[in-house]
């Protein structure tokens, strides 16, 4: 099991790490294939399973026209994908990123389709809806003033942030957002939400691109620089407004990305819209208290966009139209209210053992003299051993010798240290404990005989010699008859 928590984590990091560990304590670390075939063998199959067979067809004519790598290397895409499926530690991630990745695959091949297979290029028809629809065009309105500190704004959240945004969801959907839950009436287990996350956000960019490939249509930037002369599929890609980046930071990342793109006419509809207004969905679905942020991040990306001459904005409503259609057809009806669903984190929990912090409240037992003369005892989960002794045995608190005093350090050295070892070997939640324990009660003294009783009594250099050295010390039962020692058991009452 992966370890975060520690002494060396800052206070104000302790919740993010504990909600992490209990993310990676519920994770399948096993490498069986053996276990992911009896997984296939026993999947009862529906409807939705259904995705994989149109990514199968995707992915044979991605493989078909692509080029590079050649033949038979590009074999190795599906042989790798196959393996990563045959295993449980990575099939849990890589099956429902399957919609992701069939994306990444139909957008870098899109640049081997021969040109004779491919549609003539639009490049009147964005800017004349553009102008009957808004009565200008916007994206050219937009470019006039131009300043580096826009340039910057507008770098940030299209050439920076639309690229890590996505695995940053994916890694909140995965620790806190609602886990894969039970099984419905059917027997099939529920999607969590970073498997629907996988799936809308994937889909959404499958249908964008095919889009593209069908109806492909000139950006702005084609237009200041070529005017409205036909296009032809020759013409390489440009950086438009972020080469203004590239010379303000003296580089030409975005110059040469941008020129060897394999969607040079993929204007519309704009999938840096269409991402934006998906992630602020899903966002605001699941984690709604920074409602404000998500949809602010989603307006300026819209802005960029235009400012950066790479979309119309025609563009931009399409690829926002196209998300909210595909988040709210492929939300499914158990995510529609996941304030009640358990996310992972807390599910991870459950296989974590009993911190040995009273915060987090470990057992606490009844000691064997209830009479106050000890108080409750904290003491460590039971040990796996313990708990399978006697299966289905109640719970019996320990013997008389393993309590503490409540006054002074309890035996052994440190409490927490003591506990946290102990606690280390614990794999099975406490058992309740039913209180008060029938075997402890007292048998009823005898007719005509004299009550006794005995104290567990230790005296004070006892108490002081053994402040952290060991756990050494016996406890002296005493006849409490003699006037002295009575007196004395009477004051180790009042004290404890």
């Amino acid at each position: 099991m992966v370890r975060i928590l520690g002494p060396r984590v800052p206070p104000f990091l302790r919740p993010l790490a504990a909600d992490l560990q209990s993310a990676f304590s519920a994770l399948d670390l096993s490498l069986s294939s053996s276990a992911s075939l009896s997984r296939l063998r026993r999947h009862r199959w529906r409807r939705r399973d259904a995705q994989y067979l149109c990514f199968l067809l995707i992915a044979l004519p991605c493989l078909y026209f692509m080029t590079a790598p050649p033949f038979p290397l590009k074999l190795a895409l599906p042989a790798l994908y196959t393996l990563l499926l045959l295993l449980p530690a990575t099939s849990q991630f890589f099956l429902p990123g399957t919609p992701i990745l069939a994306w990444v695959l139909l957008f870098y091949s899109s640049r081997f389709i021969p040109t004779a297979l491919r549609p003539t290029i639009n490049v009147t028809i964005l800017p004349t809806l553009e102008s009957v629809w808004y009565g200008a065009n916007i994206s050219d309105i937009l470019t006039r003033y131009r300043h580096w500190v826009l340039d910057v704004l507008a770098w940030f959240p299209y050439g920076l942030v639309h690229f890590v945004v996505p695995f940053v969801i994916a890694a909140a959907a995965w620790v806190w957002a609602p886990a894969k839950g039970g099984r419905d009436a059917n027997e099939w287990r529920s999607e969590s939400a970073l498997a629907f996350w996988a799936r809308c956000f994937g889909w959404m960019n499958i249908i964008g691109v095919l889009v593209q490939i069908a109806f492909p249509c000139a950006p702005p930037w084609y237009e200041l620089l070529y005017g409205l002369t036909p296009a032809s599929y020759s013409i390489p890609g440009s950086p438009a407004g972020l080469a203004r980046i590239d010379e303000l930071f003296h580089s030409h990342g975005y110059t040469s990305t941008f020129g060897a793109s394999p969607m040079v006419f993929g204007a519309f509809p704009s999938l840096h819209a269409g991402c934006a207004t998906i992630e602020a969905l899903f966002l605001s679905h699941f984690f709604p208290r920074f409602r404000a942020l998500y949809w602010g991040y989603t307006a300026l990306l819209y802005w960029a966009t235009m400012y950066l001459s790479h979309h119309y904005l025609v563009d931009a409503v399409a690829g926002g139209c196209l998300a909210t259609a595909t988040f709210y057809v492929l939300l499914p009806s158990h995510l529609r209210d996941p304030s009640a669903l358990p996310s992972l984190a807390s599910l991870g929990r459950e296989k974590l053992p009993t911190p040995a912090t009273a915060s987090f409240g470990h057992r606490r037992v009844w000691s064997a003299a209830a009479d106050s003369d000890f108080a409750l005892d904290d003491l460590p989960p039971e040990s796996p051993t313990t708990a399978n002794a006697h299966p289905g045995a109640p719970f019996l608190p320990r013997a008389p010798h393993n309590l503490r005093r409540t006054s002074g350090t309890a035996p052994g050295g440190d409490t927490e240290s003591r506990l946290a070892a102990a606690a280390q070997d614990s794999k099975t939640p406490p058992r309740p404990f039913v209180f008060p324990p029938p075997q402890l009660a007292a048998p009823p003294p005898a007719a005509g005989s004299t009550p006794s009783t005995t104290v567990s009594a230790r005296s004070d250099e006892e108490d002081e010699g053994d402040l952290g050295v060991g756990r050494e010390r016996a406890d002296r039962e005493t006849p409490a008859t003699s006037p002295s020692l009575s007196a004395q058991g009477q004051g180790d009452k009042g004290r404890f």
